[in-house]
C-alpha cells in the first residue's frame, strides 16, 4: 500500500468510526478467542473421533502453523488487493471453516479445516490494528490500542472458561459454531462501512522470500508443539525442524537485506520504537499464554477444582485487563509512555512473586487475587506498547508492521508454553526424586500417629503407593513455583528493554499521509 492509502481512507472512515471499530472488534474477537476454547473440548473431541493423544494434539498444531505462515502475508495482500477486500475475504473464510470445523466426523476433515481457519483467520488482528489506527486521529491512538487490547488480551482468557461451558452443556462442536453470528454480523459491518484503500498492483511477489519465512515459522512451530512428546533434541524430527528452521531464517535475512524488492520492507526494522515494541510484545506473549497453559491443570489436577470452577476463577484475570485497559487509554497520551509500561511489567513481576508462595491448600481468593493483578499489569504493559510500537513507523509500513506484531506475539506464546511445559516436567522430576531420598522406613516423622493410615507401612505395597503419590503431588507443586519464578524473573528482566524506547511524546511522529 503507497503511503496515500490509509490517510485516503481516513476522512471516508471517519463518519463510521464507531461502527467500523464494532465490525472489526467482533471478527477480532472471534479469532483470538478461537486460539483457546478449543484446548478444553479436546478430550471430547478425542473420544468423539477414535484417536490418540498424539492425533488430537493436531488439531491445535494443524492451526498454529497455518496461522503464523500465513501472517507474514498480510501486508502483502492488503497492498496489492486492497484492505477491505483481505478483511471480508478472511471473515468469509474463516466463519466458514468454522462451520466446517463444526460439522467434521473425522480426524482428518476436522485438520484439515483447522488448516483453512488458521490461513483465512491470520490476517484478522493485524488489520484489525492496523484499521484503528489509520480511522482514529493520534490523540486518539492510546483509546484505539485500548479497546483494540481488550479483544486481543482478555480473548484467550475468557476462551477456555467459554469452552468448558459450552462443551460441557451443549457439545464440542458448539465451541465452533459461536463463530457464525459473530462471523455474519463482523461481515455485515464490513461491507456496509469499512472504506476500501489503495491498491498497489506494481513489482512482483517474492515468492522466494515468503518461502524461506514460511519454512522457518512452520519448522518453528512444529518443534516447538512437538518437542515436549518427541523428547526434544534426543528425537531426529526436533534436530531436522530446529536445523531447517534456523538456516530458512538465516537465509531469509540475508535475502530480505540484499533483494531489491524483498518480502518485508527492510524499513520496518530500522525504527527503533518498533524493534523495541517487538522485543517487549515477545515477553508478553510468552507471560500471557504460558501463565494460562499451565493454571488450568494446576488448578483441576493439584487442587481437584471442577472444571466450570477452575473457569470462573481465571476469569476475573480478564476482568483486572480490561479495567486496566480503559484507564490506560486515557492515561497514554498525558504521561510517559515507558512509565506505564513499567508500571505493568512490575504489578505482573508481583502477582508471579505471589504465585511463587502458593501450597497445595491455596484458596480461590488468592487464584482471584493474584489473577487480577495480573490481569491489570498485562493491561497496562499492552496497550502504551502497541502504541509506542507504531508511534513513529511510517503509516506506509503498518500492514506490514500490524502483521509482524502479531507473529511476533504468537511465536513468544509458543515459545513460552514449549518452555515452561518442558521445564515442569523437569522439575518434577528433580523435585521427586529428592523428596523420594527422606522417604524410607526408617525415618522418624513418617511413622507419627497422626499421619494418614494409608501411610502405614506395614500395609506393604499400598502404603508405598500412596506416599509415592503424594511425593509426585508435592514435587509437582514445586515444579509449578519453579515456573513462577522464572517467569517473575523473565518479566523483570524485560525492563531494561524501555532503555531503547524514545517516548512518542518527544519524538517526531510520522506524517500521515
Amino acid at each position: 500500500m503507497s503511503a496515500a492509502g490509509p490517510a485516503a481512507a481516513a476522512p471516508a472512515a471517519a463518519a463510521h468510526r464507531g461502527m467500523i471499530t464494532l465490525s472489526i472488534m467482533l471478527a477480532t474477537v472471534m479469532q483470538v478467542v478461537d486460539m483457546t476454547i478449543v484446548n478444553v473440548a479436546l478430550p471430547h473431541m478425542q473420544g468423539n473421533m477414535s484417536a490418540t493423544q498424539d492425533q488430537i494434539a493436531w488439531v491445535l498444531t494443524s492451526y498454529i502453523v497455518a496461522a503464523a505462515i500465513a501472517t507474514p502475508l498480510t501486508g502483502v495482500l492488503a497492498a496489492r488487493y486492497g484492505r477491505k477486500k483481505l478483511f471480508v475475504t478472511s471473515v468469509v473464510g474463516f466463519t466458514v471453516a468454522s462451520m466446517l470445523c463444526g460439522s467434521a466426523t473425522s480426524l482428518e476433515q476436522i485438520v484439515v479445516y483447522r488448516v483453512l481457519q488458521g490461513v483465512f483467520g491470520a490476517a484478522l488482528v493485524p488489520l484489525s490494528q492496523a484499521v484503528l489506527l489509520d480511522i482514529n486521529p493520534r490523540e486518539k491512538h492510546g483509546s484505539a490500542m485500548a479497546l483494540w487490547g481488550m479483544g486481543v488480551m482478555v480473548g484467550p482468557i475468557i476462551g477456555p472458561t467459554l469452552g468448558g461451558y459450552l462443551t460441557e452443556y451443549y457439545s464440542w462442536r458448539w465451541t465452533f459454531y459461536i463463530n457464525l453470528p459473530l462471523g455474519a454480523l463482523a461481515l455485515f459491518g464490513l461491507l456496509a462501512f469499512l472504506p476500501e484503500t489503495e491498491q498497489r498492483r506494481s513489482g512482483g511477489f517474492d515468492f522466494f522470500g515468503f518461502a524461506l519465512l514460511a519454512i522457518a515459522i512452520g519448522a518453528l512451530q512444529l518443534m516447538l508443539d512437538r518437542g515436549e512428546s518427541e523428547d526434544w533434541f534426543a528425537s531426529r524430527e526436533i534436530v531436522l525442524e530446529a536445523v531447517l528452521s534456523a538456516l530458512a531464517l538465516y537465509m531469509f535475512v540475508v535475502h530480505m537485506f540484499t533483494h531489491r524488492r524483498p518480502f518485508l520492507e527492510p524499513g520496518l526494522f530500522k525504527d527503533r520504537n518498533f524493534v523495541a515494541g517487538l522485543l517487549l510484545m515477545f515477553m508478553v506473549g510468552v507471560l500471557l499464554l504460558a501463565t494460562l497453559a499451565l493454571l488450568p491443570p494446576f488448578l483441576q489436577n493439584l487442587l481437584d477444582f471442577p472444571v466450570v470452577t477452575a473457569g470462573l476463577v481465571l476469569a476475573p484475570r480478564g476482568i483486572g485487563t480490561m479495567v486496566a485497559m480503559m484507564v490506560v487509554g486515557r492515561l497514554v497520551n498525558r504521561t510517559d509512555i515507558r512509565l506505564l509500561v513499567l508500571f505493568g511489567l512490575g504489578a505482573t513481576a508481583f502477582s508471579l512473586w505471589e504465585m511463587t508462595r502458593f501450597t497445595l491448600d491455596v484458596g480461590a481468593f488468592e487464584i482471584v487475587y493474584t489473577g487480577v493483578v495480573q490481569g491489570v499489569g498485562l493491561g497496562f504493559i499492552f496497550v502504551p506498547l502497541s502504541t509506542m510500537a507504531f508511534s513513529t513507523l511510517e503509516p506506509r509500513l503498518r500492514n506490514e508492521g500490524t502483521a509482524m506484531f502479531s507473529l511476533i506475539r504468537n511465536i513468544g506464546s509458543s515459545i513460552g508454553i514449549s518452555l515452561f511445559v518442558t521445564l515442569l516436567g523437569q522439575r518434577a522430576q528433580i523435585a521427586h526424586a529428592g523428596l523420594a531420598e527422606f522417604v524410607t522406613p526408617f525415618r522418624e516423622a513418617l511413622r507419627q500417629p497422626w499421619l494418614p493410615q494409608i501411610w502405614d507401612w506395614t500395609a506393604g505395597s499400598a502404603a508405598a503407593a500412596a506416599l509415592d503419590a503424594e511425593v509426585a503431588r508435592q514435587a509437582l507443586m514445586a515444579a509449578y513455583l519453579d515456573d513462577f519464578r522464572i517467569m517473575m524473573f523473565v518479566t523483570l528482566a524485560a525492563a531494561p528493554l524501555l532503555l531503547l524506547v524514545r517516548s512518542p511524546r518527544h519524538g517526531a511522529m510520522p506524517a500521515r499521509g
